[in-house]
């Protein structure tokens, strides 16, 4: 079966939401306490998935009809890139970064940024961004990371 990445609709928010929430439950709970867990939850119900569709550009990856991973725009910015458990390893994130970064050289951007949780920082990492400053949310750390977009002349 293929993996098909797409850009996301209203109707995958429920299968969006499900798979964030099943991804900071399983992996990023390795790497930040339950309560910090629990308040990023808030921000991936179905209802915030429909309005941060409504902001950005939202992909997915899919597995046949199964919602496997997700990964958005938001100008200069990736956010929420989520890949469910069982298929972390396997490409989908990969395959969605090619995605939002193609998307990002086409809008112009030459500098993108990601906001990594900690259990990411080494999937960004490998795929040539580099960390340039921590953000701290109260007990949340977040890694600022970048990479250029355009090649050096």
């Amino acid at each position: 079966m293929n993996r098909l990445i797409r850009k996301a609709t209203d109707k995958d928010a429920n299968a969006i939401s499900h798979v964030i929430v099943a991804t900071l439950r399983e992996s990023n709970s390795q790497d930040y306490s339950a309560a910090v867990i629990a308040q990023v939850e808030l921000s991936f119900s179905p209802s915030a998935i429909l309005r941060l569709l409504a902001q950005r550009q939202v992909y997915v990856a899919s597995l046949g009809e199964e919602i496997i991973a997700t990964a958005s725009l938001d100008q200069a910015t990736v956010r929420s890139v989520f890949v469910a458990p069982a298929y972390q390893g396997q490409g989908a994130g990969r395959a969605l970064m090619a995605a939002v970064e193609s998307a990002a050289t086409t809008h112009g951007v030459s500098q993108l940024r990601v906001p990594s949780s900690i259990t990411a920082e080494g999937f960004y990492r490998s795929l040539g961004y580099s960390a340039i400053r921590d953000e701290y949310h109260g007990e949340e750390r977040t890694i600022i990371m970048e990479k250029s977009l355009t090649s050096p002349s």
